[in-house]
């Protein structure tokens, strides 16, 4: 399978999902053309020590302010009420 039709979508998705998982790619076809590229997920890697460490350096080199969690909550409803208006409690 490397292309499908949109109204194949719903029939052929398990057969979609098999080539999926064999780390194939399928183009999408709408109307005779190619509209889109179906291609599997990349698997995330887990994190290892040195990640850690350039993540918590990140973190440090940023500075940014510890806040704490009536700080949050009031930055928060400060952002809601004027993105929402004064309608809500």
């Amino acid at each position: 399978m490397q292309v499908i039709t949109t109204t194949e979508l719903r029939t052929k998705s398990k057969e979609l999902v098999r080539v999926l998982q064999q780390g194939y790619s399928v183009n999408l076809i709408h109307r005779s053309r190619v509209i889109g590229k179906i291609k599997p997920m990349d698997e995330a890697k887990p994190l290892t020590k040195e990640d850690i460490v350039k993540i918590k350096q990140l973190a440090k080199e940023l500075n940014l302010p510890k806040l704490s969690y009536k700080e949050r909550e009031r930055r928060y409803r400060k952002h809601i009420m004027g993105k929402y208006g004064k309608g809500l409690s």
